[in-house]
């Protein structure tokens, strides 16, 4: 056959041919295999893989019976983005009335739990009004972002200017000091949005400021669950690899820096975590056929060791999509379909 259109992970098209597209797909999943010590994609699977990017069709989706439930991080700046005089109760409903959303999230514009503990006056009617006028699951979400806590904007000396003074010792306690400040601005906003109604609450993006970030998110989960425990929490991951920025925390005995997804959705699990989003990500200079065999293989892994629902992230940068903005629909629907069909997982 001819050429097989595709595109890099940076979203630029490029054609392969069907021994280069078999040979990224082979070369996706084996490096997901060896990094996580976890099995390879069977070559079933890969077959259904090559068949899926062979197709002609600019957009593909999953067989009949087969769709799942799509959560959403940062709705309302989103739409924000683009209606630029939406208010946050007026892009709830567009999410819902417009694009059809299966659950809805509000935030905070800065997106962080730090500045959204300023603004729970503000937040909390706006949460109990659109609750009465919306009928998807309403989730309240922000990311832990350690890195507000540093001067000289928050109370924290920044340990990336301790470390390259030698100082570890001192840019670990700092780490340390970041966790405990984050955890008591999650669990208190978190409160706050629940008492108010929302369905649940999303820690997005965990671990962006490494094994400080997860521990922060982790303990956070663990407080609230013991508070309410019919509460349904969330936790999207920044990045299929926990980086240690302190390198000696842990969680229940285990070690959180290196962590792969199938290890982080174990200690999201024994949190209290309800919905788990691994994150793998996309490697701008692959194709998107191997960054998504990647993926999948990662996911699969989770989904295969889960008791609890996995979401997994597929987005900008993440899930095999390109590292691009605005996302080319043939490279969303190709990934969300073999998300689906070969890991099994419960939702996107």
């Amino acid at each position: 056959m001819g050429k097989i259109r595709t595109r890099l992970g940076d979203g630029s098209v490029i054609e392969l041919s069907e021994s280069e597209l078999r040979s990224d797909l082979e070369s996706g999943t084996q490096e997901a295999a060896e990094r996580g010590k976890i099995p390879p994609l069977s070559q079933d699977e890969l077959r259904y893989l090559a068949e899926l990017f062979k197709r002609p069709d600019r957009t593909v989706g999953v067989d009949v019976g087969k769709e799942v439930v799509l959560s959403y991080d940062c709705g309302p700046l989103k739409i924000k983005r683009s209606y630029g005089t939406a208010s946050k109760f007026q892009s709830l409903q567009i999410l819902e009335r417009l694009f059809g959303a299966d659950t809805l999230e509000m935030a905070h514009v800065d997106y962080s739990y730090k500045p959204a503990r300023q603004l729970l006056w503000m937040d909390q009617p706006i949460m109990e009004q659109a609750l009465l006028v919306t009928i998807p699951a309403m989730f309240y979400g922000a990311m832990p972002n350690l890195g507000l806590y540093t001067q000289p904007d928050g109370p924290c000396t920044n340990p990336m200017e301790l470390l390259p003074q030698g100082k570890i010792a001192e840019a670990r306690a700092s780490f340390e000091e970041m966790v405990e400040h984050a955890v008591n601005d999650m669990v208190l906003v978190a409160s706050t949005m629940y008492e108010a109604g929302a369905d649940g609450i999303n820690f997005d993006t965990t671990g962006a400021a490494g094994d400080g970030d997860f521990l922060a998110a982790l303990r956070a989960t663990e407080v609230l669950r013991q508070k309410y425990p019919d509460i349904c929490i969330e936790m999207g991951m920044a990045g299929e690899f926990v980086f240690g920025m302190h390198g000696a925390l842990t969680y229940d005995g285990v070690r959180l820096a290196g962590l792969y997804p199938h290890e982080q959705l174990k200690l999201a699990e024994k949190a209290g975590v309800s919905i788990f989003g691994p994150a793998v990500n996309t490697n701008t200079d692959s194709s998107c056929p191997r960054d998504v065999a990647r993926s999948s293989t990662f996911i699969k892994a989770c989904v295969k060791n889960s008791n609890i629902l996995i979401h997994g992230n597929v987005g900008m940068g993440v899930g095999g999509m390109p590292m691009q903005d605005v996302l080319p629909v043939d490279s969303v629907t190709r990934a969300s379909k073999a998300m689906v069909e070969i890991t099994g997982l419960d939702g996107l």
